[in-house]
């Protein structure tokens, strides 16, 4: 009988997307190919695919008192209490239980995910225990992830690292506990809504596109299956139980043969051959990929790995790994495309401006002392907070480019939202929130033997880092004045370059053009920078330099960005060389100085590159020239 509280989709009753459901078959089989990531836009079934996956996979032998459904007969897997009792030759209680998807929600703390100590238990029987967390859950169960790349990166680093070690280990609130956590790793995420850092997305061991079918006949299939499904779950659900059964069945069959398959030599080599002809520098691609042909080969029930095995695994194993946009190598880089004499110019320059730094900074800011001072102080004045400056780790002046700030850091209350970094001592008991959390774990590390009431400078209050959505709006200045010496393909590189840190700090980009009497908005706010990639090459220059007009779209965007994002920073690139002759309401130059005075108003971080070549016909007037001469805060001069 059909456990109604249990149905899900049929896993063989999916259309389609064949090579995503090779790809868990595959983590199923053998969970140590490090996870699989779905990649996809939304409504293509990958939460579907995920959850129908559970149904399928066969049961497992669980010790029945473990709250880490530690597995009775490999001790090499079991957490400390039942090491123990096997040890001693006690038996261990086991029963069978169904595998089961364990959600990661967004929201989720590290102490949820990893596991605490029991506040309760402790404030009731003042016994210090380690409550398990997410992770326990999840062992020998499926993980999953949804919108994956929307989570926490020191979220992901945990996971990801438990994930690859198969052990959690946890020292912390005066507990100290090491449980086994080998589960199948599934995420999902959507690339419109910005992608993972690439040492993230090498830590998947599969990474699979799912594509909506564009087959009209296959679309409609999948419409008559949902609709049947929909209008009588039961059936829909008997008519595939065999194939669920002989799903399992194989699933079982390749666990046990997978430690008997072998792979010969001269496709190692080919392998090898094939990911450094690649390009490809991490070892994980060979060893994902070998332990992925292997599950493929037991799946069929083989005890050899083919050379087709080996070609469908590094579909899975190595695309997400090439190293391409926008980590290309260095001798790549598109900033660095050009002539010689061009490189030369610009490493002079940097040269330069390393030894002179007043030159290259010739606006104060209206701070004065104040900003000196926390300078010196080892303190970032412009986050809106106490922010460390090593916590930032400021680019380089090579990279023409200020950091992009993802986190401004401030003391909360227990109630405010942000990720908890550490808690400090309450100072002021009336007007701020106390964390009962930090408080309680205060209390049991360092006055335990007190008793109540609890002295008031055990009292804690939490620093959080709350996140903020950063916009990097980009002005590109195509007049005709930029092709004296080939400025323009500097000015591109640059363009390039701003989309690649851009990415790396996980921050929007929009991009602006101007030239004749007109600016054009060629790319609204998107995380997605192979748009501006694929723009940028084929943008040609001449005209005049309607700068006034450009700063006001940005101006605009800035304003609508601000109103959409409560915490956020806005950062304006401009590259020109500054020689505006467009007027918009009074003249070129005061029209584009009053726009940058607003921009400054609003909070916006500005960044002009210079790309003036100083010569004797270089005379025309320069927006530039008129800054140097004007105190603006938040504005900053590079040349080059």
């Amino acid at each position: 009988m059909v456990d109604r509280a249990r149905l899900v989709y049929p896993f063989p009753a999916i259309v389609g997307q064949e090579k995503a459901k090779l790809a868990l078959l595959i983590a199923a089989v053998n969970p140590s190919v490090g996870g699989v990531l779905l990649r996809g836009d939304k409504g293509t079934g990958k939460s579907t695919m995920v959850r129908a996956l559970a149904d399928v996979l066969p049961e497992v032998r669980v010790v029945r008192d473990c709250p880490f459904s530690c597995d009775p007969d490999d001790p090499r897997y079991m957490c400390d209490r039942c090491y123990e009792r096997y040890r001693k030759g006690e038996e261990l209680p086991v029963i069978y239980r169904k595998m089961r998807v364990v959600d990661l929600p967004l929201s989720v703390s590290i102490e949820r995910l990893v596991g605490t100590i029991n506040i309760e238990k402790f404030l009731r029987e003042g016994v210090v225990e380690f409550r398990p967390g997410i992770l326990a859950e999840a062992n020998r169960n499926i993980l999953y992830i949804d919108e994956v790349n929307l989570l926490d990166d020191y979220i992901v680093d945990t996971l990801l690292d438990v994930a690859a070690s198969g052990w959690n280990i946890v020292e912390r609130e005066g507990v100290s506990v090491k449980h086994p956590a080998r589960f199948i790793l599934v995420g999902s995420m959507n690339p419109e809504e910005g992608e993972l850092r690439p040492q993230l997305l090498d830590r998947f061991g599969l990474v699979v596109n799912v594509e909506a079918p564009l087959d009209p006949e296959v679309r409609s299939e999948i419409v008559r299956r949902v609709e049947e499904w929909q209008s009588d779950p039961e059936s829909f659900y008997r008519k595939y139980e065999p194939e669920i059964e002989r799903l399992r069945q194989q699933i079982k069959k390749a666990r046990d043969l997978l430690s008997k398959v072998t792979i010969d030599e001269e496709l190692l080599k080919l392998l090898a051959k094939t990911v450094v002809e690649l390009g490809i520098r991490t070892s994980r691609a060979e060893i994902t990929t070998v332990r992925a042909a292997k599950a493929i080969a037991a799946l069929d029930g083989r005890t050899r790995v083919t050379l087709e095995d080996l070609k469908k695994a590094m579909e899975l194993t190595l695309p997400h790994r090439l190293r391409q946009r926008p980590f290309q190598q260095p001798e790549q880089s598109p900033f660095r495309q050009g002539d010689r004499e061009n490189n030369d110019r610009v490493e002079r320059g940097r040269s330069e401006r390393a030894g002179k730094d007043k030159d290259s900074r010739p606006l104060k800011s209206a701070g004065g002392d104040k900003d000196e001072k926390a300078r010196s102080e080892n303190v970032n004045v412009d986050s809106g907070g106490v922010v460390p400056r090593q916590s930032l780790q400021a680019r380089s002046d090579s990279t023409c480019l200020q950091r992009s700030r993802r986190y401004q850091i401030r003391e909360v209350g227990s109630g405010e939202q942000g990720v908890v970094l550490d808690s400090v001592p309450l100072r002021d008991i009336y007007r701020e929130k106390v964390d009962i959390y930090s408080t309680v774990r205060s209390y049991i590390i360092n006055c335990r033997r007190l008793g109540p009431p609890v002295p008031t400078y055990v009292l804690r209050t939490s620093l959080r880092a709350c996140k903020t959505r950063s916009l990097n709006i980009v002005l590109l200045d195509l007049s005709g004045s930029m092709n004296f010496m080939k400025r323009i393909s500097i000015a591109k590189g640059i363009v390039k370059n701003l989309a690649e840190r851009s990415y790396v700090d996980r921050c929007y980009i929009s991009l602006i053009t101007f030239r004749r009497d007109r600016a054009d908005i060629l790319v609204e706010p998107t995380r997605r920078i192979e748009t501006v990639y694929s723009i940028v090459d084929s943008l040609e220059s001449g005209g005049a330099t309607p700068l006034a007009h450009a700063l006001e779209r940005a101006l605009s965007i800035a304003k609508s960005w601000v109103r959409k994002h409560k915490k956020t920073y806005v950062n304006i690139h401009l590259i020109t060389d500054g020689k505006c002759n467009v007027s918009l309401i009074e003249k070129p130059i005061e029209d584009s100085l009053r726009i940058l005075e607003r921009l400054v108003r609003i909070g916006a971080n500005i960044v002009i590159y210079d790309t003036r070549v100083r010569s004797r016909i270089n005379v025309a007037p320069s927006v530039i020239d008129r800054l140097e001469n004007v105190s603006l805060d938040r504005i900053r001069i590079v040349k080059v």
